[in-house]
This record gives C-alpha cells, structure tokens and sequence, in this order.
C-alpha cells in the first residue's frame, strides 16, 4: 500500500508569486517556534523554517517508497544540486565541495587528512570552540608516534583587527624562529617556496582559524589571515561554522583558503545536521580519505590514483547508510531564502538588527556592546552582562560557581522567561552572544534583557552571596 503524501499544514508552503512577509515577526509564522518563546540563539543550531521540515519529511516519504530506487537512481543528482548551489553561495567550483554531517565532522576529516611528522605544528586561539581545540589535543596527545605540537595564541576581546592580525603574524614568525633548527619545508602549493620535490616533505605548520568565534560571536578579519598563511607558509584551516548564511559576499575563489568548512544548518536554514568542507583541487590530495572510510576510496598505490587522485567528491557522496534527508534540504533551503529577498536583503536586515538590538540590549542592562565599531558584528552581538567582573582569576568566581551561574542562566531563562542567548564567561566578566534572525524584532532583545537583569538579580543574592 502506498504511503499517503504529507499533506501541507500552515507555514509550511509558500507561494513564491506573491511577496513575502516583512521581515520581523510576521515571518515567525514560517518557523515552528513556540508562540511563548522569543529566540535568539539561532547561532547554536539554527532554526529551520516549516517549508524546509516540510520538504523534508516529503522526502523521507518518496525514499520508504521505494528505499532502492531512491538511493541508487535519485539521490546522487539531487546531492549535486546541493553542492552546486551551495558552491554558487560561497564562490567555489562545486568539485571543491562536499557535505558532511557538520562542521567538527569536516574539520577532522582534514586534521585526521595529514600526515603528521615530528616537529610539525599546529595553531589555534584561546576561542577556538571546544571541540576543535579538542581535536587538536588529541593529536597532540596520541601515544604513537609521529605527532604535531600545538601552539595557542592568547585572544582577549574587545580586541581590533589590526591586533588580532599583528598578534597573529607575530606568533607564526616567533614559533618559527624558535624552531630555526626545524625546516618547514611542507607548504601550501600556492605559498613561495612550494615545489613538487618538496610537496609532503619537511615538517608543516598547519594554522586553524575561526571566521567568526563562537563565543565571543566576533567577525574575524580571517582573509587576511590567510593571506598571512599564504605568505609564510603556513596550511590554513578556516573554521567558519558560523559563516554560511550569516557573512557577506563569501569569496573563496579569491579568499584561497587551503580549506574552509560552515554548518549549512545554523544560518542557511538547511535541516540539522549538515555542513560543507571546502577543498580547493590544488589540496585535494590532502584528502586520502572520508571519515569514516568509504567505498569510493582510492589507493595512492593503485592504477586508477593516476587517474582520479584521491576521488574526493566521489568518497564523500556515501560513507554509509545514514539519513540523508538533511543535506538533501539544502536547495530548499537556498530557495526560500531566495523567496525572502536573497542573501543580500536577510543579511542588510539581521545585521542592522545586531547592532541596534545590540545597542538597546546594553542600555536595558546598563552595561556595554563588546564590538563598539561594528567591525567585528556580522548578525550575532555581545553585551555584557550586569555582573562583577573579575581584574584577577578567582577574584569574584569559583570554578564551581562559573558552573552553578551557566546553569542557573541557563534554566531560568528557558523555563522560566521562556528565552534563550548564548551566555558565556570572557575576560573576568558574563557575557550574553545574541543572534539576530529574520524573525526577530527589537522588541525581542528589550524582553530579553529584562530577563537577563532580573536573572542576574538573583545570582548575586544568591549563588554570589553564598561564600566560598
């Protein structure tokens, strides 16, 4: 017996001959957030719209129809299109892209890619997301050797671009010069001194490099990173989890990113979870294999490695039995961002947003916007929160109450105020990393912020008031 088709509930289809709402809460009505409930963390695992879910659960349909037919026949072409139009997105050919199941997937997938020597280098921050530097350790910490050494550059914010690109230039000459006795010899194929008699010989310096950090929720001045990458030879890894959907005018063609990764669930509305790696041809060697391992895998030793090198897109397209669905969603996705107006119209709105909601947030709260330029705001803000801040660690916060405070903000707003922004401990102070999307107002950041005072209210007379 056929499976009935899902039969469209309100908000889950769109006309795309008539004009969309405005932006603002009259959208909500295409997102299935509860009435109650005033978001503004979509930077943690995005929102998708009911037409996405709706064509999703559609799809989920059209495979149990036919399970065989579907994953032999269909779903390769419409994988393509995934790839090609997000390709499009970001300036890239879609032979350099793949999709992945998210963006801590990919960036192991290219650390796990490399092959490791004794001396060998690797950079992060001091805001480099948890996991990520968790990778890093891991292969810092492996018993079996060879391994990489990690080195982790210090960022403290409110900082500028020019401080953060003078401190970044000066850790990758400091490290080299301290290790003048190493050759970094393994280099990008575009850097000066790359040759093929040199390609995967010598040790290699391989830098990791948020686009935008995940808390504080800052821009980074990450091309011209990279562009310091290029010039001392140093193997680029853009961590732009955040990106896709949410940064302006991404140009990795002329950018020339070693590599680059961004969660397609967060900000482009794509179904949880889904996320696209970046390798240019020329780095695609790097790539010998997918993770987990797939059928598509090419031997280096192997005839058909002359012919196809390390199959890149080809390994990626089926590690396993797994539901697709989710990256399958992606041209949906992109289609009715289209609807609302495109990328250029939802970024001029969410980023306008950020700064003046920004702005009215730390005026509720008394307190002040990190990124005081705008600089550094894409479309999420940070503003401080109206509790003690610390000149010395330990001064004002135990270790137990930075744990006790996280949950208590956590649940108290959840449960009780019915919101939600990321919040998180930077510099001796609280801070709050606000996310504006398409259905949000500046009303939304003015109720958040009476949340917020009245949730730190009670911190201090209870949680701060208890010594240690």
């Amino acid at each position: 017996m056929p499976i009935p088709e899902p039969v469209p509930y309100p908000g889950a289809t769109y006309d795309v001959n008539e004009k969309p709402p405005p932006f603002g809460h009259p959208l909500k009505k295409y997102f299935a957030l509860d009435d109650d409930y005033v978001n503004l963390n979509n930077g943690s695992y995005g929102s998708q719209p009911l037409p996405v879910v709706f064509a999703a659960t559609r799809l989920a349909h059209e495979i149990e129809r036919n399970p065989d037919k579907f994953q032999r026949l269909m779903f390769q072409p419409i994988l393509v299109k995934t790839r090609e139009s997000v390709a499009k997105i970001i300036g890239a050919e879609a032979d350099e892209v793949v999709v992945v199941p998210n963006a801590t997937h990919a960036l192991n997938t290219v650390l796990r890619n490399f092959e490791w020597r004794e001396g060998d280098l690797i950079i992060n921050t001091s805001t480099t997301y948890g996991a990520v530097s968790n990778t890093i350790r891991y292969l810092t910490d492996r018993s079996d050797q060879p391994r990489p050494d990690m080195v982790t550059i210090p960022y403290v914010f409110p900082r500028t671009n020019t401080e953060i690109i003078d401190q970044f230039r000066a850790t990758l000459r400091e490290v080299k010069q301290r290790r003048s006795d190493t050759a970094f010899t393994d280099v990008p194929p575009i850097s000066p001194g790359y040759s093929e008699d040199t390609r995967g010989k010598g040790n290699k310096i391989v830098a990791v490099i948020d686009s935008i950090v995940a808390n504080p929720g800052v821009l980074m001045p990450w091309q011209e990173l990279v562009r310091i990458c290029r010039e001392e030879g140093v193997w680029s890894v853009i961590d732009a989890a955040h990106s896709i959907g949410q940064e302006a005018d991404i140009n990795l063609g002329e950018a020339k990113p070693d590599f680059w990764l961004s969660n397609c669930h967060k900000w482009l509305f794509a179904k949880r979870g889904c996320a696209v790696l970046y390798v240019p041809k020329r780095n695609q060697y790097i790539i010998r294999s997918s993770i987990p391992t797939s059928h598509e895998y090419v031997s280096p030793h192997s005839e058909a490695y002359e012919v196809v090198g390390t199959n890149f897109v080809k390994q990626h397209e089926w590690t396993g039995t797994a539901d697709t669905t989710n990256y399958l969603t992606v041209p949906e996705a992109i289609a009715f961002r289209e609807w609302l107006g495109g990328e250029k119209a939802i970024y001029e709105y969410t980023h306008k947003l950020a700064i003046d909601g920004g702005k009215r947030l730390s005026e509720v709260l008394g307190t002040r916007v990190m990124d005081e330029t705008g600089e550094q705001t894409a479309t999420m803000t940070d503003v401080q929160l109206p509790l003690p801040v610390e000149k010395t660690r330990g001064e004002v916060y135990t270790n137990e109450q930075l744990a006790e405070i996280n949950q208590f903000l956590l649940r108290r707003l959840l449960l009780e105020w019915k919101t939600y922004a990321a919040h998180y401990y930077h510099a001796g102070g609280w801070w709050c990393r606000c996310s504006a999307q398409v259905f949000n107002e500046i009303s939304d950041f003015e109720y958040l912020g009476k949340a917020f005072k009245a949730v730190c209210k009670e911190i201090e007379e209870t949680i701060l008031a208890k010594k240690p």
